[in-house]
């Protein structure tokens, strides 16, 4: 099968990439490919990926670049695929993961699946009033459809793909170090400088490993709450290498989640408890799918709760954590479930050719 994979135009996709999206579609498109499917991506400069790059532009590096960047992203993406139509190898499903295409394709693109990443209010109530481009969506968690189907009823028979890992860039670790991690995309919404109080009422070494991303608020967060707090018992790895990054997710004693906004999925939470590491997070989204509470880490509702499970991590067992991601959050179920996906919207679309 031939497939088009479509980035989010400012941010590259690689194996470093520490946006949850990228890192979906990096490993999905890796899978894939080793199935032996023609896959391609349409990202950014700077993208790494196991098929074809068609590279769009560059990464932008401020937020006011995304109008220019999306027409020209947009621009790229049509005529990659009017070329591949042209040749006569045109793809036989485009995937999108970028979240802005599926809303301007022309009728006729081709099998078009949209995975709906994000929470409703960043899409809005306007973009399923009517169907875009026949595109086929698809949700990353039951948490997140069950959200969007408050909002639009319509939407709560769409399926769920929940995401997955790639259990071989991690390893398992019994023995735990005595330091809490946080990891993830430095700003507001994911808690950091809570993370910070935590750690600190917990009296426990704190590593935090991330990246601000090009976005303004970020940066004057990352300035004003978290900068000035990084010394003694707290650590700041900036944008570590994924060999960096798993070595501090299996050697923590617990990886720290005090996410402000209901999470549509959690890869840092399947990544740790690949690694035998318990999770302790806040009960927001799908957190409480990924997290079996009690057994592979603790869900709650406050920092003082916080800081009180993790008096009880040590009843956790690594095993139970990694069997978990095990059976359900594999790299390969979810790339057989977008197999599945992709030929039933080819299916459905030669059905309503005919």
């Amino acid at each position: 099968m031939r497939i088009l994979f479509i980035a989010y135009p400012l941010l590259p996709v690689s194996e470093q990439s520490a946006g949850g999206a990228e890192q979906m579609l990096w490993t999905l498109e890796r899978e894939l490919d080793r199935r032996g499917h023609l896959t391609s991506v349409a990202a950014c400069q700077g993208s790494r990926v196991s098929g074809t790059l068609i590279t769009t532009g560059p990464a932008a590096t401020r937020t006011d670049a995304l109008a220019g960047r999306e027409r020209e992203h947009h621009h790229h993406v049509l005529a990659a695929i009017r070329e591949a139509r042209d040749s006569g190898t045109p793809f036989d499903v485009i995937h999108d993961e970028s979240g802005l295409f599926w809303r301007h394709a022309p009728p006729g693109v081709g099998p078009l699946v949209a995975t709906l990443h994000l929470p409703f209010d960043f899409y809005g109530e306007a973009a399923f009033e009517q169907p875009r481009a026949a595109a086929a969506f698809n949700f990353v968690s039951y948490a997140q459809r069950a959200s969007f189907a408050r909002r639009n009823r319509a939407l709560a028979e769409l399926p769920v793909v929940t995401n997955g890992i790639a259990l071989d860039r991690f390893h398992f670790q019994e023995r735990k170090r005595d330091y809490l991690l946080w990891l993830g995309r430095i700003c507001p919404e994911k808690g950091t400088d809570i993370a910070i109080r935590v750690a600190a009422e917990a009296n426990l070494p704190l590593i935090l490993a991330g990246q601000v991303y090009p976005f303004s608020y970020h940066h004057q967060y990352f300035e004003q709450q978290v900068a000035p707090r990084v010394h003694g018992a707290v650590t700041l790895v900036r944008q570590p290498e994924q060999s960096a990054k798993a070595e501090l997710l299996a050697n923590a004693r617990a990886l720290l989640i005090p996410t402000l906004v209901d999470e549509t999925s959690s890869l840092v939470a399947m990544e740790a408890m690949a690694c035998g590491t318990p999770v302790v997070a806040f009960r927001r989204g799908a957190l409480a799918e990924v997290v079996e509470d009690g057994v592979t880490g603790f869900l709650v509702d406050s920092p003082e709760q916080m800081v009180r499970a993790l008096g009880d991590v040590s009843r956790i067992s690594p095993g139970r954590c990694s069997a978990r991601v095990e059976q359900h959050f594999k790299a390969e179920r979810m790339a057989s479930e977008y197999e599945a996906l992709y030929v039933a919207s080819k299916s459905r679309q030669a059905g309503t050719a005919a």
